[in-house]
């Protein structure tokens, strides 16, 4: 049993070292802001006036009809007009443009014979997702433009419309406009809180270490848990305070609100929280220095809530291997349910497996952290 005495002395001991080193906090304050201001409005997925430059050779109504498609689709901005391959090459070279159209000569009059042209696309390959979304947009406008000439030939030769055998109707559920926000802002809420609980705790235990406070508290009468869990409270209380943070600038910033239920979310947070917090102060206490152990709380902690969770790269598009390593990643099942609730408005009814993981993690690393410091006092 926890003595209720030697636990609050030693969060409030921790919170008073929290206090008297201002830098710290505010920047646990600050790093939820940095991290959505910095997330939200740099990192984005969706593809948005790519520059463009031309050369038309045509230089007819025709080829100046299919570049207003261009001009006037948000996804391509026209910036120059050349006549050779040299400019278009040195724009290309110094990221002036990123795509290119090269029209021949002869598309107006292939055009009007309705003959079969081709339109020369060049894309920075360098950039490869945003050359591939590229080409996929030139395509389409292309397929546009190809439909609007059979419509006026067809109208011209008195032939009535043609009805399409099959016709698609897309519909975007949970995100209709496939903004990147949406998905990219209920995911910063796991990057805050490892960054918050797993870097900020993992120095605590090997602070006491190195400045020799550890041994006055080794010949005190307080046990491993009452130590483990009084530190843990100050950065639990900052971390739901984030928390807070994150969601209030998603709504108010990103116009982005919580479609579930916000209690759940609150709630699933306080859990990846814990196991986060915890396995800081794990690694606090078996590594005994502060630089290593915040160096392996990024290494371990940090880059996989990056890389391996689904924040950012989507999983499926990983190799077997990587995929299989991604369900040891808290960060993949937490960042599951956040935007269940945000997107989907939906509950553990649906998401009880990701919340149960995550639950089995949090207690894992309480009984991990204990077990080591109890060694250690040993």
């Amino acid at each position: 049993m926890l003595n209720k005495i030697r636990f609050l002395a030693v969060s409030r001991k921790e919170f008073i070292h929290i206090l008297r080193d201002w830098r710290s906090l505010a920047l646990a304050i600050a790093i939820p802001v940095i991290l959505i201001l910095l997330f939200g409005y740099a990192l984005t997925l969706d593809l948005k006036k790519v520059p463009t430059v031309v050369w038309d050779q045509s230089n007819t109504y025709e080829s100046r009809e299919l570049l207003s498609l261009f001009q006037g689709s948000p996804y391509f901005s026209i910036t120059n007009f050349y006549n050779n391959y040299r400019d278009i090459q040195l724009s290309l070279d110094n990221g002036r443009a990123m795509i290119a159209l090269v029209i021949p000569g002869d598309f107006a009059q292939k055009v009007k014979s309705i003959k079969p042209v081709k339109i020369q696309v060049i894309v920075d390959g360098s950039d490869a997702n945003t050359s591939r979304l590229a080409m996929g947009y030139a395509t389409a406008i292309g397929m546009i433009y190809s439909r609007n000439i059979n419509a006026k030939q067809m109208k011209l030769q008195g032939i009535g419309k043609i009805v399409q055998p099959v016709e698609l109707i897309q519909r975007a559920w949970y995100n209709p406009d496939l903004r990147s926000e949406n998905v990219i802002i209920p995911g910063i809420i796991a990057i805050v809180l490892i960054v918050i609980a797993a870097m900020l705790t993992s120095i605590t235990i090997a602070k006491e270490w190195e400045m020799g406070t550890m041994e006055q508290l080794i010949s005190t009468p307080i046990q491993g848990p009452e130590l483990i869990f009084g530190k843990i409270v100050p950065y639990f209380i900052i971390g739901m305070t984030d928390v807070g943070i994150a969601v209030a600038m998603g709504e108010w910033l990103f116009n982005i609100p919580i479609r579930g239920n916000p209690g759940l979310l609150f709630a699933i947070s306080s859990v990846f929280l814990i196991g986060a917090l915890f396995f800081g102060m794990t690694l606090s206490v078996v590594l005994k220095s502060q630089v290593i152990a915040s160096q392996m709380a990024i290494v371990i902690g940090f880059m996989p809530t990056i890389i391996l969770s689904g924040f950012v790269f989507a999983v499926e598009n990983m190799p077997l291997p990587i995929q299989i390593i991604t369900y040891i990643v808290p960060a993949k099942y937490f960042i599951t349910i956040i935007r269940g609730i945000y997107m989907k408005g939906i509950g553990l009814e649906i998401m009880w497996l990701n919340a149960l993981f995550l639950t089995i993690y949090a207690i894992i690393m309480v009984i991990a952290s204990n077990k080591k410091l109890k060694l250690k006092l040993e």
